[in-house]
């Protein structure tokens, strides 16, 4: 399973907005999703909601699945 990061990094990739035109949509400085998209930083929560909202994703945190123990 990939990270939030990860999908959120696909997520703008394979947009067919701009980069500029989902930071300003989603109410971001372009320069904070370019040091995103470079890997250079991370983002906060609010940010992640901010572009999943832009986006059209969905942010769903669940309980992982127990395993069985041997």
């Amino acid at each position: 399973m990939g990270t939030i990061d990860e999908a959120v990094r696909k997520a703008v990739e394979s947009s067919e907005l701009s980069p500029s035109e989902i930071s300003r949509r989603a109410g971001i400085a372009r320069s904070q999703l370019s040091r995103f998209l470079s890997g250079e930083r991370g983002l906060s929560v609010a940010t992640v909601e901010q572009l999943a909202e832009c986006l059209g994703l969905e942010i769903t945190i669940k309980p992982k699945r127990k395993t069985k123990k041997s």
